[in-house]
Protein backbone atom coordinates (compact mmCIF):
# COMPACT_ATOMS: atom_id res chain seq x y z
CA UNK A 1 0.00 0.00 0.00
CA UNK A 2 2.87 2.34 0.87
CA UNK A 3 4.52 1.78 -2.52
CA UNK A 4 1.21 2.35 -4.29
CA UNK A 5 0.84 5.71 -2.56
CA UNK A 6 4.38 6.64 -3.51
CA UNK A 7 3.78 5.77 -7.16
CA UNK A 8 0.51 7.73 -7.27
CA UNK A 9 2.17 10.68 -5.56
CA UNK A 10 4.98 10.76 -8.11
CA UNK A 11 2.42 10.67 -10.94
CA UNK A 12 0.53 13.58 -9.42
CA UNK A 13 3.69 15.62 -8.99
CA UNK A 14 4.47 15.14 -12.67
CA UNK A 15 0.89 16.02 -13.59
CA UNK A 16 0.98 19.29 -11.65
CA UNK A 17 4.36 20.18 -13.17
CA UNK A 18 2.82 19.66 -16.61
CA UNK A 19 0.04 22.07 -15.71
CA UNK A 20 2.57 24.92 -15.81
CA UNK A 21 2.73 24.70 -19.57
CA UNK A 22 -1.04 24.30 -19.79
CA UNK A 23 -1.87 27.49 -17.89
CA UNK A 24 0.70 29.37 -20.01
CA UNK A 25 -1.01 28.16 -23.17
CA UNK A 26 -4.45 29.12 -21.87
CA UNK A 27 -3.14 32.36 -20.36
CA UNK A 28 -4.50 32.38 -16.82
CA UNK A 29 -2.91 32.38 -13.34
CA UNK A 30 -3.34 30.01 -10.39
CA UNK A 31 -3.30 30.87 -6.68
CA UNK A 32 -3.02 28.10 -4.09
CA UNK A 33 -3.74 29.27 -0.55
CA UNK A 34 -2.69 26.85 2.19
CA UNK A 35 -4.19 27.68 5.57
CA UNK A 36 -4.48 25.51 8.67
CA UNK A 37 -3.40 24.88 12.24
CA UNK A 38 0.16 25.53 13.31
CA UNK A 39 2.33 22.39 12.87
CA UNK A 40 -0.38 20.77 10.71
CA UNK A 41 2.11 20.28 7.88
CA UNK A 42 1.58 23.32 5.65
CA UNK A 43 5.28 23.67 4.92
CA UNK A 44 5.66 19.97 4.16
CA UNK A 45 2.70 20.03 1.80
CA UNK A 46 4.00 23.12 0.06
CA UNK A 47 7.36 21.46 -0.45
CA UNK A 48 5.72 18.44 -2.07
CA UNK A 49 3.61 20.60 -4.37
CA UNK A 50 6.48 22.60 -5.84
CA UNK A 51 9.19 19.94 -5.85
CA UNK A 52 8.94 19.04 -9.54
CA UNK A 53 7.77 22.42 -10.81
CA UNK A 54 9.79 24.92 -12.83
CA UNK A 55 10.72 27.68 -10.31
CA UNK A 56 10.75 30.32 -13.06
CA UNK A 57 6.98 30.15 -13.26
CA UNK A 58 5.85 30.05 -9.66
CA UNK A 59 6.31 32.11 -6.53
CA UNK A 60 5.97 31.16 -2.87
CA UNK A 61 4.89 33.69 -0.24
CA UNK A 62 5.26 32.58 3.39
CA UNK A 63 2.90 33.83 6.06
CA UNK A 64 4.20 36.97 7.73
CA UNK A 65 3.14 39.58 10.24
CA UNK A 66 1.79 42.74 8.56
CA UNK A 67 4.26 45.61 8.50
CA UNK A 68 3.44 49.17 9.56
CA UNK A 69 3.03 50.03 5.87
CA UNK A 70 0.62 47.10 5.43
CA UNK A 71 -1.49 48.33 8.33
CA UNK A 72 -1.71 51.83 6.89
CA UNK A 73 -3.03 50.57 3.54
CA UNK A 74 -6.41 49.02 2.67
CA UNK A 75 -6.51 45.54 4.23
CA UNK A 76 -6.57 43.63 0.95
CA UNK A 77 -3.78 45.77 -0.59
CA UNK A 78 -0.91 43.56 0.60
CA UNK A 79 -2.50 40.53 -1.07
CA UNK A 80 -3.73 42.25 -4.22
CA UNK A 81 -0.27 43.60 -5.03
CA UNK A 82 1.16 40.05 -4.95
CA UNK A 83 -1.28 38.39 -7.34
CA UNK A 84 0.50 36.51 -10.14
CA UNK A 85 0.40 37.33 -13.82
CA UNK A 86 -1.17 35.07 -16.42
CA UNK A 87 0.54 31.72 -16.89
CA UNK A 88 2.08 31.59 -13.41
CA UNK A 89 1.41 29.97 -10.04
CA UNK A 90 1.38 31.62 -6.62
CA UNK A 91 1.59 29.41 -3.52
CA UNK A 92 0.78 31.00 -0.16
CA UNK A 93 1.77 29.45 3.16
CA UNK A 94 -1.03 31.10 5.18
CA UNK A 95 -2.67 34.31 4.06
CA UNK A 96 -5.62 36.61 4.54
CA UNK A 97 -7.72 34.28 6.71
CA UNK A 98 -4.93 33.50 9.16
CA UNK A 99 -4.16 37.20 9.44
CA UNK A 100 -7.65 38.34 10.39
CA UNK A 101 -8.43 35.38 12.66
CA UNK A 102 -5.20 35.82 14.64
CA UNK A 103 -5.84 39.57 14.85
CA UNK A 104 -9.39 39.02 16.12
CA UNK A 105 -8.42 36.41 18.73
CA UNK A 106 -5.51 38.53 20.00
CA UNK A 107 -7.77 41.59 20.30
CA UNK A 108 -5.90 43.59 17.70
CA UNK A 109 -9.15 44.14 15.77
CA UNK A 110 -12.74 44.34 17.01
CA UNK A 111 -15.82 42.49 15.77
CA UNK A 112 -16.86 45.16 13.27
CA UNK A 113 -13.38 45.31 11.74
CA UNK A 114 -13.27 41.53 11.52
CA UNK A 115 -16.64 41.45 9.76
CA UNK A 116 -15.55 44.16 7.29
CA UNK A 117 -12.39 42.24 6.50
CA UNK A 118 -14.30 39.03 5.95
CA UNK A 119 -16.43 40.93 3.44
CA UNK A 120 -13.27 42.33 1.81
CA UNK A 121 -11.90 38.80 1.47
CA UNK A 122 -15.15 37.58 -0.06
CA UNK A 123 -15.09 40.40 -2.63
CA UNK A 124 -11.37 39.89 -3.35
CA UNK A 125 -11.76 36.16 -3.95
CA UNK A 126 -14.86 36.61 -6.10
CA UNK A 127 -13.16 39.28 -8.21
CA UNK A 128 -10.14 37.04 -8.77
CA UNK A 129 -12.31 34.16 -9.98
CA UNK A 130 -14.52 36.45 -12.07
CA UNK A 131 -11.43 37.80 -13.81
CA UNK A 132 -10.10 34.36 -14.75
CA UNK A 133 -7.94 33.33 -11.80
CA UNK A 134 -8.00 29.79 -10.46
CA UNK A 135 -8.13 30.00 -6.66
CA UNK A 136 -7.63 26.78 -4.67
CA UNK A 137 -8.07 27.09 -0.89
CA UNK A 138 -6.79 24.32 1.37
CA UNK A 139 -7.13 24.03 5.16
CA UNK A 140 -5.01 21.48 7.01
CA UNK A 141 -6.80 20.20 10.10
CA UNK A 142 -5.39 18.35 13.12
CA UNK A 143 -6.86 17.98 16.60
CA UNK A 144 -5.55 19.88 19.59
CA UNK A 145 -3.63 16.97 21.10
CA UNK A 146 -1.80 16.29 17.85
CA UNK A 147 -1.04 19.99 17.45
CA UNK A 148 0.32 20.17 21.01
CA UNK A 149 2.55 17.16 20.43
CA UNK A 150 3.95 18.54 17.17
CA UNK A 151 4.58 22.00 18.58
CA UNK A 152 6.43 20.58 21.58
CA UNK A 153 8.59 18.46 19.28
CA UNK A 154 9.48 21.50 17.17
CA UNK A 155 10.28 23.57 20.26
CA UNK A 156 12.55 20.85 21.66
CA UNK A 157 15.03 21.17 18.78
CA UNK A 158 17.06 24.36 18.40
CA UNK A 159 17.02 23.90 14.61
CA UNK A 160 13.22 23.77 14.38
CA UNK A 161 11.90 25.87 17.25
CA UNK A 162 12.05 28.97 15.03
CA UNK A 163 9.23 27.44 13.00
CA UNK A 164 6.80 27.88 15.91
CA UNK A 165 5.30 31.36 15.58
CA UNK A 166 3.54 33.47 18.19
CA UNK A 167 0.32 32.74 16.30
CA UNK A 168 0.94 28.98 16.66
CA UNK A 169 1.32 29.39 20.42
CA UNK A 170 -1.80 31.55 20.57
CA UNK A 171 -3.73 28.86 18.68
CA UNK A 172 -2.95 26.30 21.37
CA UNK A 173 -3.82 28.71 24.15
CA UNK A 174 -7.12 29.85 22.59
CA UNK A 175 -7.98 26.96 20.30
CA UNK A 176 -11.76 27.32 20.75
CA UNK A 177 -11.74 30.97 19.71
CA UNK A 178 -9.63 30.20 16.67
CA UNK A 179 -12.08 27.46 15.70
CA UNK A 180 -14.98 29.90 16.05
CA UNK A 181 -13.46 32.57 13.81
CA UNK A 182 -11.99 30.15 11.28
CA UNK A 183 -15.48 28.72 10.85
CA UNK A 184 -17.06 32.14 10.54
CA UNK A 185 -14.59 33.22 7.85
CA UNK A 186 -14.73 29.94 5.94
CA UNK A 187 -18.53 29.84 5.95
CA UNK A 188 -18.67 33.38 4.53
CA UNK A 189 -16.03 32.77 1.85
CA UNK A 190 -16.93 29.24 0.75
CA UNK A 191 -17.60 30.36 -2.81
CA UNK A 192 -18.94 28.06 -5.50
CA UNK A 193 -15.94 28.73 -7.74
CA UNK A 194 -13.44 28.87 -4.85
CA UNK A 195 -14.61 26.51 -2.10
CA UNK A 196 -12.72 25.63 1.04
CA UNK A 197 -11.19 22.15 1.08
CA UNK A 198 -10.54 20.77 4.56
CA UNK A 199 -7.93 18.01 4.70
CA UNK A 200 -6.61 15.93 7.60
CA UNK A 201 -2.96 16.69 8.23
CA UNK A 202 -2.28 13.42 10.05
CA UNK A 203 -1.44 11.47 6.87
CA UNK A 204 1.03 13.53 4.86
CA UNK A 205 0.95 11.45 1.68
CA UNK A 206 -2.84 11.16 1.51
CA UNK A 207 -3.12 14.89 2.19
CA UNK A 208 -0.63 15.66 -0.59
CA UNK A 209 -2.42 13.43 -3.12
CA UNK A 210 -5.71 15.17 -2.38
CA UNK A 211 -4.09 18.58 -2.74
CA UNK A 212 -2.54 17.65 -6.09
CA UNK A 213 -5.93 16.40 -7.33
CA UNK A 214 -7.78 19.50 -6.16
CA UNK A 215 -5.35 21.82 -7.94
CA UNK A 216 -5.22 19.91 -11.23
CA UNK A 217 -9.00 19.39 -11.24
CA UNK A 218 -9.56 23.13 -10.70
CA UNK A 219 -7.25 23.95 -13.62
CA UNK A 220 -9.03 21.52 -15.95
CA UNK A 221 -12.40 22.89 -14.88
CA UNK A 222 -11.23 26.44 -15.65
CA UNK A 223 -10.22 25.30 -19.16
CA UNK A 224 -13.26 23.13 -19.90
CA UNK A 225 -15.94 25.30 -18.23
CA UNK A 226 -14.87 28.96 -18.02
CA UNK A 227 -16.76 31.02 -15.45
CA UNK A 228 -19.44 33.42 -16.73
CA UNK A 229 -19.63 35.86 -13.82
CA UNK A 230 -22.82 37.53 -12.65
CA UNK A 231 -23.24 41.27 -13.12
CA UNK A 232 -24.08 43.18 -9.95
CA UNK A 233 -26.98 45.59 -9.54
CA UNK A 234 -25.21 48.89 -8.81
CA UNK A 235 -28.21 50.34 -6.98
CA UNK A 236 -27.05 48.50 -3.86
CA UNK A 237 -24.06 50.85 -3.60
CA UNK A 238 -26.06 53.87 -2.36
CA UNK A 239 -25.73 55.93 -5.52
CA UNK A 240 -25.93 59.69 -5.77
CA UNK A 241 -28.27 61.07 -8.46
CA UNK A 242 -26.26 62.82 -11.17
CA UNK A 243 -27.14 64.94 -14.22
CA UNK A 244 -26.29 63.74 -17.71
CA UNK A 245 -23.44 65.56 -19.45
CA UNK A 246 -25.85 67.35 -21.81
CA UNK A 247 -27.53 68.97 -18.80
CA UNK A 248 -24.35 70.62 -17.52
CA UNK A 249 -24.13 74.43 -17.96
CA UNK A 250 -20.77 75.09 -19.60
CA UNK A 251 -21.07 78.90 -19.68
CA UNK A 252 -19.49 79.40 -16.24
CA UNK A 253 -16.42 81.67 -16.35
CA UNK A 254 -13.91 83.59 -14.28
CA UNK A 255 -12.06 86.74 -15.25
CA UNK A 256 -8.27 86.60 -15.07
CA UNK A 257 -8.38 88.93 -12.05
CA UNK A 258 -10.89 86.72 -10.23
CA UNK A 259 -8.86 83.64 -11.12
CA UNK A 260 -5.53 85.01 -9.87
CA UNK A 261 -7.12 86.07 -6.59
CA UNK A 262 -8.84 82.71 -6.01
CA UNK A 263 -5.78 80.74 -7.10
CA UNK A 264 -3.59 82.28 -4.41
CA UNK A 265 -6.25 81.70 -1.75
CA UNK A 266 -6.65 78.06 -2.75
CA UNK A 267 -2.91 77.44 -2.81
CA UNK A 268 -2.52 78.81 0.70
CA UNK A 269 -5.41 76.72 2.01
CA UNK A 270 -4.16 73.54 0.30
CA UNK A 271 -0.71 73.97 1.87
CA UNK A 272 -2.30 74.18 5.32
CA UNK A 273 -4.55 71.18 4.71
CA UNK A 274 -1.74 69.06 3.34
CA UNK A 275 0.12 69.44 6.64
CA UNK A 276 -3.01 68.47 8.56
CA UNK A 277 -3.56 65.44 6.33
CA UNK A 278 -0.03 64.27 7.07
CA UNK A 279 -0.47 64.64 10.81
CA UNK A 280 -3.84 62.87 10.67
CA UNK A 281 -2.34 60.10 8.48
CA UNK A 282 -5.19 60.34 5.97
CA UNK A 283 -4.41 59.28 2.36
CA UNK A 284 -6.15 61.00 -0.56
CA UNK A 285 -6.89 59.56 -3.99
CA UNK A 286 -7.83 62.09 -6.69
CA UNK A 287 -9.06 60.71 -10.01
CA UNK A 288 -9.21 62.72 -13.24
CA UNK A 289 -11.18 61.68 -16.30
CA UNK A 290 -12.45 63.84 -19.13
CA UNK A 291 -12.50 64.58 -22.82
CA UNK A 292 -9.29 64.90 -24.82
CA UNK A 293 -8.14 68.56 -24.64
CA UNK A 294 -10.49 69.22 -21.70
CA UNK A 295 -7.59 70.65 -19.68
CA UNK A 296 -6.75 67.83 -17.25
CA UNK A 297 -3.01 68.49 -17.40
CA UNK A 298 -3.28 72.20 -16.65
CA UNK A 299 -5.83 71.49 -13.95
CA UNK A 300 -3.52 69.00 -12.23
CA UNK A 301 -0.62 71.44 -12.51
CA UNK A 302 -2.55 74.17 -10.65
CA UNK A 303 -3.84 71.76 -8.00
CA UNK A 304 -0.37 70.44 -7.21
CA UNK A 305 1.04 73.98 -7.09
CA UNK A 306 -0.59 74.25 -3.66
CA UNK A 307 0.78 70.95 -2.33
CA UNK A 308 4.04 69.91 -0.71
CA UNK A 309 6.03 68.23 -3.48
CA UNK A 310 7.20 65.54 -1.02
CA UNK A 311 3.66 64.48 -0.24
CA UNK A 312 2.01 63.78 -3.59
CA UNK A 313 2.53 61.76 -6.74
CA UNK A 314 0.85 62.17 -10.13
CA UNK A 315 0.21 58.90 -11.98
CA UNK A 316 -0.31 59.39 -15.74
CA UNK A 317 -2.18 56.28 -16.88
CA UNK A 318 -1.60 55.07 -20.43
CA UNK A 319 -2.21 51.70 -22.10
CA UNK A 320 -1.27 48.89 -19.70
CA UNK A 321 2.23 47.49 -19.94
CA UNK A 322 2.59 43.70 -20.47
CA UNK A 323 2.96 42.88 -16.72
CA UNK A 324 -0.14 45.03 -16.01
CA UNK A 325 -2.18 43.59 -18.85
CA UNK A 326 -1.38 40.08 -17.59
CA UNK A 327 -3.08 40.70 -14.23
CA UNK A 328 -6.44 41.81 -12.85
CA UNK A 329 -7.08 45.27 -14.34
CA UNK A 330 -7.21 46.91 -10.88
CA UNK A 331 -3.74 45.61 -9.95
CA UNK A 332 -1.88 48.55 -11.47
CA UNK A 333 -4.00 50.93 -9.41
CA UNK A 334 -3.67 49.02 -6.14
CA UNK A 335 0.10 49.22 -6.58
CA UNK A 336 -0.05 53.03 -6.94
CA UNK A 337 -2.10 53.84 -3.84
CA UNK A 338 -0.77 56.60 -1.57
CA UNK A 339 0.81 56.11 1.82
CA UNK A 340 -1.04 57.57 4.80
CA UNK A 341 -0.90 61.36 4.78
CA UNK A 342 0.02 61.44 1.08
CA UNK A 343 -1.94 62.24 -2.07
CA UNK A 344 -2.09 60.14 -5.25
CA UNK A 345 -3.42 61.90 -8.34
CA UNK A 346 -4.44 59.77 -11.31
CA UNK A 347 -4.51 61.32 -14.79
CA UNK A 348 -6.93 58.76 -16.22
CA UNK A 349 -7.93 55.85 -14.08
CA UNK A 350 -9.51 52.46 -13.53
CA UNK A 351 -12.55 53.86 -15.37
CA UNK A 352 -10.80 53.08 -18.63
CA UNK A 353 -12.38 49.65 -18.22
CA UNK A 354 -15.86 51.07 -18.88
CA UNK A 355 -14.81 53.62 -21.49
CA UNK A 356 -11.91 52.96 -23.87
CA UNK A 357 -11.69 49.22 -23.13
CA UNK A 358 -15.44 48.91 -23.57
CA UNK A 359 -15.71 50.93 -26.76
CA UNK A 360 -12.53 49.70 -28.43
CA UNK A 361 -13.30 46.04 -27.71
CA UNK A 362 -10.31 45.47 -25.41
CA UNK A 363 -12.46 43.50 -22.98
CA UNK A 364 -15.65 41.45 -23.21
CA UNK A 365 -19.14 42.82 -22.63
CA UNK A 366 -19.37 40.84 -19.40
CA UNK A 367 -16.03 42.36 -18.30
CA UNK A 368 -17.07 45.99 -18.63
CA UNK A 369 -20.62 45.49 -17.37
CA UNK A 370 -19.23 43.72 -14.31
CA UNK A 371 -16.63 46.44 -13.77
CA UNK A 372 -19.11 49.02 -12.42
CA UNK A 373 -19.68 46.88 -9.34
CA UNK A 374 -16.00 45.95 -9.02
CA UNK A 375 -14.97 49.61 -9.16
CA UNK A 376 -17.54 50.56 -6.53
CA UNK A 377 -16.13 47.79 -4.33
CA UNK A 378 -12.58 49.02 -4.93
CA UNK A 379 -13.45 52.58 -3.95
CA UNK A 380 -15.38 51.39 -0.89
CA UNK A 381 -12.32 49.43 0.21
CA UNK A 382 -10.30 52.65 -0.04
CA UNK A 383 -12.84 54.69 1.93
CA UNK A 384 -13.29 51.99 4.57
CA UNK A 385 -9.53 52.03 5.11
CA UNK A 386 -9.67 55.77 5.87
CA UNK A 387 -8.84 57.24 2.46
CA UNK A 388 -10.53 60.21 0.82
CA UNK A 389 -11.59 59.52 -2.78
CA UNK A 390 -12.34 62.50 -5.07
CA UNK A 391 -13.32 61.94 -8.72
CA UNK A 392 -13.50 64.61 -11.42
CA UNK A 393 -14.99 64.41 -14.90
CA UNK A 394 -13.60 67.39 -16.84
CA UNK A 395 -16.37 68.40 -19.23
CA UNK A 396 -16.23 70.48 -22.43
CA UNK A 397 -18.47 70.64 -25.46
CA UNK A 398 -17.65 69.37 -28.92
CA UNK A 399 -17.00 72.81 -30.41
CA UNK A 400 -14.54 73.72 -27.66
CA UNK A 401 -12.67 70.48 -28.22
CA UNK A 402 -12.38 71.24 -31.95
CA UNK A 403 -11.03 74.73 -31.20
CA UNK A 404 -8.38 73.29 -28.90
CA UNK A 405 -7.45 70.53 -31.34
CA UNK A 406 -7.02 73.12 -34.09
CA UNK A 407 -4.92 75.34 -31.84
CA UNK A 408 -2.65 72.42 -31.00
CA UNK A 409 -2.34 71.43 -34.64
CA UNK A 410 -1.31 74.95 -35.64
CA UNK A 411 1.13 75.50 -32.76
CA UNK A 412 4.50 73.70 -33.22
CA UNK A 413 5.06 73.74 -29.45
CA UNK A 414 1.77 71.94 -28.79
CA UNK A 415 1.55 69.57 -31.74
CA UNK A 416 2.95 66.70 -29.62
CA UNK A 417 -0.24 66.83 -27.54
CA UNK A 418 -2.43 65.91 -30.54
CA UNK A 419 -2.48 62.38 -31.96
CA UNK A 420 -4.35 60.52 -34.65
CA UNK A 421 -6.09 58.65 -31.85
CA UNK A 422 -7.49 61.94 -30.52
CA UNK A 423 -9.14 62.59 -33.89
CA UNK A 424 -10.49 59.02 -34.04
CA UNK A 425 -11.94 59.35 -30.55
CA UNK A 426 -13.59 62.61 -31.54
CA UNK A 427 -15.48 60.79 -34.27
CA UNK A 428 -16.93 58.56 -31.54
CA UNK A 429 -18.02 61.46 -29.34
CA UNK A 430 -21.65 60.36 -29.09
CA UNK A 431 -20.93 56.76 -28.11
CA UNK A 432 -18.30 57.91 -25.62
CA UNK A 433 -20.80 60.36 -24.13
CA UNK A 434 -23.32 57.55 -23.65
CA UNK A 435 -20.65 55.44 -21.96
CA UNK A 436 -19.60 58.30 -19.68
CA UNK A 437 -23.19 59.00 -18.66
CA UNK A 438 -23.69 55.34 -17.76
CA UNK A 439 -20.39 55.29 -15.87
CA UNK A 440 -21.27 58.36 -13.80
CA UNK A 441 -24.79 57.13 -13.03
CA UNK A 442 -23.54 53.70 -11.87
CA UNK A 443 -20.43 54.73 -9.93
CA UNK A 444 -21.26 58.05 -8.29
CA UNK A 445 -21.72 56.75 -4.77
CA UNK A 446 -22.35 58.76 -1.62
CA UNK A 447 -18.89 57.83 -0.33
CA UNK A 448 -17.08 58.47 -3.64
CA UNK A 449 -19.21 60.79 -5.79
CA UNK A 450 -18.34 62.19 -9.20
CA UNK A 451 -17.81 65.93 -9.61
CA UNK A 452 -18.54 67.16 -13.14
CA UNK A 453 -16.28 70.15 -13.78
CA UNK A 454 -17.38 72.75 -16.35
CA UNK A 455 -14.19 73.31 -18.34
CA UNK A 456 -15.05 75.36 -21.43
CA UNK A 457 -13.36 78.04 -19.34
CA UNK A 458 -10.16 76.49 -17.99
CA UNK A 459 -9.78 79.16 -15.30
CA UNK A 460 -13.16 78.36 -13.81
CA UNK A 461 -12.45 74.63 -13.95
CA UNK A 462 -9.13 74.92 -12.12
CA UNK A 463 -10.61 76.88 -9.24
CA UNK A 464 -13.62 74.59 -8.97
CA UNK A 465 -11.37 71.55 -8.63
CA UNK A 466 -9.17 73.20 -6.01
CA UNK A 467 -12.17 74.34 -3.98
CA UNK A 468 -13.78 70.90 -4.22
CA UNK A 469 -10.59 69.26 -2.93
CA UNK A 470 -10.37 71.79 -0.10
CA UNK A 471 -13.99 71.31 0.95
CA UNK A 472 -13.75 67.52 0.82
CA UNK A 473 -10.55 67.39 2.88
CA UNK A 474 -11.91 69.90 5.43
CA UNK A 475 -15.02 67.76 5.87
CA UNK A 476 -12.95 64.60 6.37
CA UNK A 477 -10.67 66.30 8.90
CA UNK A 478 -13.64 67.62 10.87
CA UNK A 479 -15.02 64.07 11.08
CA UNK A 480 -11.70 62.94 12.57
CA UNK A 481 -12.08 65.23 15.59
Amino acid sequence: MGNDKKIVLEEKKAELAGMQQLIKEHNFPVIVLIEGWGAAGKGTLLGRLIRDMDPRFYRVIPGKTPTDEDRRMPFIWRYFKDIPENGKFLFMDSGWMEEIVAARVSGEIDKDTFDRRVESIKIFERQLVDNGYVLVKLFLDIDRNEQQKRVEKLLSDKDTKWRVSDSDKLQLKKREKFEKYYKKCMDATDLAQAPWNIMLGTDEKTCAMKAFSLITDAIRKRIDSPVVPEIQDCSKFNLKKMPSLSEVDLDKKLTREEYDKELEKCRKKLRELHNKLYRAKIPVVIAYEGWDAAGKGGNIKRLTSGLDARGFEVNPIASPLPPEKARHYLWRFFTRLPKSGHIAIFDRTWYGRVMVERLEGFCSENDWKRAYGEINEFEKELVDSGAIVIKFWIQIDKDTQLERFTERQNNPEKQWKLTDEDWRNREKWDVYEDAVNEMIQKTSTKIAPWYIVESNDKLYARIKVMKTVIETIEKALSNEK
